[in-house]
């Protein structure tokens, strides 16, 4: 069974071709610059790497090309489109309408737009790629996987602000979460790793990357998590700010000559370890900079791992116990450093981190030492093939069903 997985953004496509019987990636790439004039396809299928410049004027050009590419005779890894069974589609915001994916048809994708102004950024253009490859293959089973689901376990004392309820009734303004498909697999992942059952374990995953967010996991489900509203709050990350007092942004406005929308760009694009350091964004050139004596960085450093080893530490307290706490993404699964800054210090834990198994980057590992009683792990996260498995799982649960009731 083949299942593609595509992330649309607003002038891009990425995606890839799994088999989802063994797992393999037969294809995967990235179209970017959709509706420019140099349009430019990364592809990668049979161990070969190919660079394209096609002009795609939108998203449904960009699809054609696409499936194109997976059947040419030359470089192709099917025989026929219709060997495609389903595809699972990435979806930022799902709301309050949905806690797991859901077979696409017209309902769902009119509450996906009803969202759009909860991701005025994301949904239209998740929604473009829907719309684009429904014309070119109508009747293939389509499914979408919301970044937010995962999250909607949290309980209302977790998700609640402490405003209005009629800012939340009518408004739906709460916390909603990010990153749900990241935590869903790295937390399954470190399940079979244990050799535990979900429901029996307590886990916090750590998804630390240019946008980085925490998350509790009780017993399987998702009791609270950093990022709120938008995915601005939480803990301290590259460019955005985090947490911070909302009057802030009145005074910024009121004292540093800004419109709203200027204090909004300042505080997600030019804040964060960004801001404090005022170098990068990039942990690497942060750590070098540090090295080399540079204040500003190691603050940058320090402001970034304290931020998380707060969360940490409520979270352990939400759920008055931790089984295992695992890093992922692009800092969590590639700064040893930066993973046992924020360990130590940590007594409570009664668990360290051993600076011989911590020494990996980008692979499965349990980092903590043998004496640990509590389980630090590094997991890759893999959102592709969390989309793939769940979108298996809705076409063999309702979209098969569906057809077998039609006959």
């Amino acid at each position: 069974m083949k299942i593609l997985v595509i992330n649309a953004g607003s002038s891009s496509v990425k995606y890839q071709l799994i088999n989802i019987e063994d797992e393999h990636v037969m294809a995967k790439g990235l179209f970017e610059r959709i509706g420019e004039d140099n349009s430019l396809l990364k592809h990668q299928a049979k161990g070969q790497k190919f660079e394209i410049l096609r002009k795609a004027a939108n998203h449904s050009d960009a699809m054609k090309i696409i499936l194109g590419l997976l059947t040419d005779k030359e470089i192709g890894v099917l025989d026929s489109m219709n060997e495609i069974s389903a595809v699972g589609h990435r979806i930022v915001h799902g709301g309050e309408y949905f806690c797991q994916a859901q077979m696409l048809d017209d309902k769902v994708i009119k509450a996906i737009k009803e969202n759009i102004p909860l991701a005025p950024l994301h949904n239209p253009a998740n929604i473009m790629g829907i719309e684009a490859f429904a014309k070119h293959m109508p009747d293939v089973c389509m499914v979408g996987v919301f970044d937010t689901a995962y999250h909607q376990t949290m309980p209302a004392k977790a998700f609640l602000y402490a405003i209005p309820s009629e800012a939340y009734k009518k408004y739906k303004i709460r916390r909603y979460g990010f990153h749900g498909i990241s935590h869903h697999y790295v937390a399954e992942r470190a399940a079979y790793i244990l050799k535990k059952d979900m429901a029996a374990l307590h886990i916090i995953t750590c998804h630390l990357g240019n946008g980085s967010s925490v998350a509790a996991i009780n017993r399987g489900k998702v009791i609270d998590t950093s990022m709120g509203f938008t995915p601005l709050e939480g803990v301290a990350m590259g460019t955005r700010s985090g947490d911070i007092d909302p009057t802030i942004v009145q005074y910024m406005t009121e004292h540093m000559d800004l419109t709203l929308k200027e204090t909004m760009d300042y505080l997600n694009k030019n804040s964060g370890v960004l801001g404090i350091s005022g170098i990068s964004s990039d942990f690497r050139d942060l750590i070098t900079a540090a090295d080399e004596g540079n204040e500003n960085a190691a603050l940058a450093i320090d402001v970034f791992c304290y931020r998380i080893k707060k969360y940490i530490g409520a979270y352990i307290a939400a759920m008055g116990n931790v089984d295992a706490i695992v890093f992922t993404a692009g800092i969590g699964e590639n700064a040893p450093r930066i993973r046992k800054k924020i360990i130590d210090g940590m007594m409570f834990l009664d668990s360290e981190i051993c600076d011989k198994k911590n020494n990996v980057f980008g692979k499965e590992a349990v980092i903590s030492s043998d004496i640990s009683k509590v389980t630090i792990l590094t997991i890759p996260t893999n959102e592709e093939l969390m989309i793939a498995r769940e979108t298996r799982r809705i076409y063999e649960t309702e979209y098969l069903v569906s057809k077998a009731g039609s006959i």
